[in-house]
């Protein structure tokens, strides 16, 4: 056994984490809440238009937008996991969380993460059966696989992300050593508060980020893969045009959402050595960004969408 003063800074479970913010501008938290606020309200005001203009609209009961409503109801969801917190922090300096709410963030942020990358690389998948085989599009993605899928996404999610909190738990922590570098409960910075072997945890995390995000990746780049070279095929140069511009909104979305979080992976894993605020201000791209991106992104480049969402703005009934 340890000798007993070995103990003595040495807590099974800090009864709260006290999260900094924006490390090294604390004292312009005020400031900083005015983007930040106006960008949760774009990403939430955004999404909720688009599941409107959707559910409101006859004609977009189709694949293509009941993926995009996937991608919208994620969205949300991913913004109000850090909401409260990031708020409380810049509005109020409360910056205190619970352990086990902590730990309860960082399963759900995390999460809405994995749930994203899923649908993108389905959305992905509803392009490439719409290009390639246009004639059978319907017959393909009926409503039932599409239910299908958003369940099997929900399930990926869940189960790669279920032993997290559980790997966090088993972890010995030292007191005052409970700062954390953000304002809500990210993964690689609270496994790192640790006062313990942390291998297993980096081990999962890894696997966690390959078999989703980076599976995920791989695979929409070969879906596009196979769509350029069926557009390719096409006789007309405005009919590979035509084709191309349906997949413009998707690929922007595409990089909204993983160059900052394939730049985020890498300096989490190899930029130990950048300040803390690069850390942060990496995580808050990726967290924030697509949320409030998206709507414009698809509101700006699929008419359709854009009009729905006008006709729900102005208050009118269904088209």
């Amino acid at each position: 056994m340890l000798p007993s003063q070995s103990y003595v800074n040495i807590s099974f479970q800090p009864p709260a984490f006290l999260m900094i913010g924006i490390p090294g501008l604390e004292a312009l938290h005020a400031w900083i809440s005015i983007p930040f606020s106006s960008m949760y309200t774009v990403a939430l005001t955004g999404n909720f238009l688009i599941l409107l203009a959707v559910r409101r609209t006859p004609s977009l009961h189709q694949p293509m937008y009941y993926f995009l409503s996937m991608l919208a109801l994620t969205d949300v969801g991913l913004t109000l996991s850090t909401l409260p917190t990031t708020l409380a922090v810049l509005w109020f300096d409360r910056r205190l969380i619970g352990f086990n709410a902590c730990l309860v963030q960082m399963f759900f942020l995390h999460s809405f993460s994995v749930v994203e990358s899923s649908v993108l690389l389905a959305m992905s998948f509803d392009r490439f059966v719409a290009i390639s085989n246009p004639l059978r599009y319907a017959a393909v993605l009926t409503n039932n696989v599409i239910i299908g899928i958003g369940m099997a996404i929900v399930t990926r999610a869940t189960l790669c992300l279920f032993p997290v909190p559980f790997l966090i738990k088993r972890l010995n922590f030292c007191t005052g050593n409970n700062f954390l570098s953000h304002s809500f409960c990210f993964h690689p910075d609270v496994m790192r508060r640790a006062c313990d072997d942390i291998t297993i945890n980096i081990r999962y995390g890894l696997y966690v980020v390959l078999s989703t995000g980076g599976t995920d990746s791989l695979l929409i780049i070969l879906s596009y893969t196979l769509i350029l070279h069926t557009v390719l095929g096409l006789a007309s140069p405005r009919e590979r045009i035509r084709a191309l511009n349906t997949c413009v909104s998707h690929i922007l979305a595409v990089f909204v959402f993983f160059v900052p979080g394939i730049t985020m992976s890498m300096i989490h894993r190899f930029g130990g050595h950048l300040p803390h605020i690069v850390h942060a201000l990496v995580a808050y791209v990726y967290l924030l960004v697509p949320p409030v991106l998206n709507p414009i992104i698809y509101s700006v480049k699929s008419k359709p969408i854009r009009e729905a969402m006008l006709r729900v703005l102005r208050g009118k009934g269904q088209c």
